[in-house]
């Protein structure tokens, strides 16, 4: 049977209004980690974004958070090397996990922390959701599914989060957003429902908060 995924809708005012509150607390970063004995105590519940290297994970927690610098964004594919964690409040960790697929960095480092990511995702109990991010110029490629298939295997429920939206044109986001639905069929931990946003344009960032701010 085929699993429908369409677009999340906008937030209802008061949801969204509860959510950009959440948001505009105090939110700070915690630490970056190299090895599951770093590893923040599991005593909150956490979301984790993950994508591609250079996908936007830094630029959409900065979006997100409404701090320009909070996440450091890079236009050099492979620069976050650590998970780095930061507190929403005390309502959560926001999790910024190491890109994954191509990096220019040795590939002994490479490996190192493509083993930590998926040491995080198969032994995290507090991990709620993972943000799975899919450039939207492209969609969903093969090193895409390595991830999910990790978060299949894990019982890790996942949502696509579609960045750079304002990169395309109004009709051009139709057949990438097909290609997803359809990609997403081989996935049963993937969330039914997709987020479309532009961390440039804030399309899609309130809807995204809202979201989050609703998993405990």
């Amino acid at each position: 049977m085929k699993v429908a995924f369409p677009v999340a809708p906008e937030a209802e005012a008061e949801q969204a209004e509860a959510a950009r509150l959440l948001f505009a607390g105090p939110v700070e970063f915690l630490k970056g980690v190299v090895a599951m004995d770093g590893l923040p105590p599991a005593d909150r519940p956490e979301i984790c974004f993950a994508g591609r290297s250079n996908v936007g994970k830094s630029s959409l927690i900065n979006a997100l958070t409404g701090r320009k610098g909070i996440a450091r964004a890079s236009n050099t594919p492979g620069r976050t090397q650590e998970i780095n964690y930061f507190t929403l409040g005390d309502h959560s960790y926001l999790v910024d996990l190491p890109g994954y697929g191509f990096a220019k960095a040795p590939v002994a480092v490479v490996a190192k922390w493509q083993s930590l990511l998926k040491s995080y995702l198969a032994g995290r109990p507090t991990l709620r959701r993972a943000f799975c991010l899919i450039d939207s110029r492209h969609g969903i490629k093969p090193v895409d599914h390595e991830i999910m298939t990790l978060l299949d295997r894990s019982a890790v429920p996942f949502q696509v989060v579609l960045t750079k939206a304002d990169k395309l044109g109004p009709n051009a986001i139709k057949p990438v957003l097909e290609q997803v639905e359809t990609e997403l069929q081989k996935h049963p931990a993937a969330f039914p429902q997709l987020v479309v946003t532009s961390s440039d344009k804030g399309q899609g960032i309130a809807t995204l908060r809202a979201i989050i701010a609703a998993l405990d």
